[in-house]
């Protein structure tokens, strides 16, 4: 399997970022780690292994991108206010620097946003703010809105609210979008979710699916038995979604 590590100065993020990217060929795959994870954690986790055959045959093409969750969402010594700022900074690193890496090394125009936990809210977030970019998303046990607790995850805002939060929650701005061109664009997108019974998760899936049946936006859910949010459970994910 092509293995390839790249490592740049980010003038979005105004620091180093690493990626790593598996294949040669096929659609190209955009991941995001799980929360605080790293570039490296598709690997650590078997998830490259789960689809190592696509991979091979040259219909998917892996990168797997580094996260800034300790400096963003997760940096409750910040204020909310720039965690979310800092956050916006690193869509900005994905869309104006990834993304056109990933064009250069491979034509292939078809773009899948895919990521776990945390990651699945990345992956949702940005293929639902910027869909012209993307043709498929794969969420796997995935929260939407990050300024509500659920279960035992608490809020990450700390009960501060602004406009800049609303626009990165799917689960708030989704409902309320009226934007036709827009709407169609998220209506060609291939949208599939998984979601434990069990997960604290359930619930923000829940708001998700029935805000996507409303605004007549195709996608599939699929419920998991349990809890069904750790690697073993992405990995058989994984071969039957991506």
């Amino acid at each position: 399997m092509h293995r390839e590590y790249h490592k740049w100065f980010s003038p979005n993020l105004n620091r180093d970022m690493e990626l790593l990217i598996y294949g040669h060929a096929g659609a190209r795959m955009l991941v995001f780690p799980t929360r605080r994870g790293r570039f490296y954690e598709y690997e650590t986790l078997g998830l490259v292994d789960a689809v190592a055959e696509k991979i091979d045959n040259g219909w998917l093409q892996l990168y797997c991108v580094d996260s800034i969750d300790c400096e963003s969402v997760y940096n409750f010594s910040a204020h909310p206010a720039d965690r979310i700022r800092r956050h916006n900074q690193y869509e900005q690193y994905i869309i104006n620097e990834v993304l056109p890496l990933s064009r250069l090394k491979n034509p292939q125009p078809f773009m899948i946003s895919h990521g776990c936990s945390l990651g699945a809210y990345h992956a949702l977030n940005i293929a639902f703010r910027h869909p012209q970019w993307f043709g498929k998303v794969v969420a796997f046990s995935g929260r939407y809105n990050l300024s509500e607790p659920a279960g035992e995850f608490r809020g990450l805002f700390d009960d501060y609210y602004d406009e800049e939060i609303y626009f990165h929650s799917p689960n708030h701005f989704l409902p309320n979008l009226d934007d036709c061109c827009v709407l169609e664009s998220l209506r060609r997108l291939q949208i599939i979710l998984t979601i434990g019974t069990e997960d604290p998760f359930l619930d923000s899936n829940i708001t998700l699916n029935s805000a996507l049946q409303a605004k007549q936006i195709p996608h599939e859910m699929h419920l998991w038995e349990g809890r069904a949010h750790q690697a073993s459970d992405w990995q058989k994910m994984a071969q039957l979604y991506l």
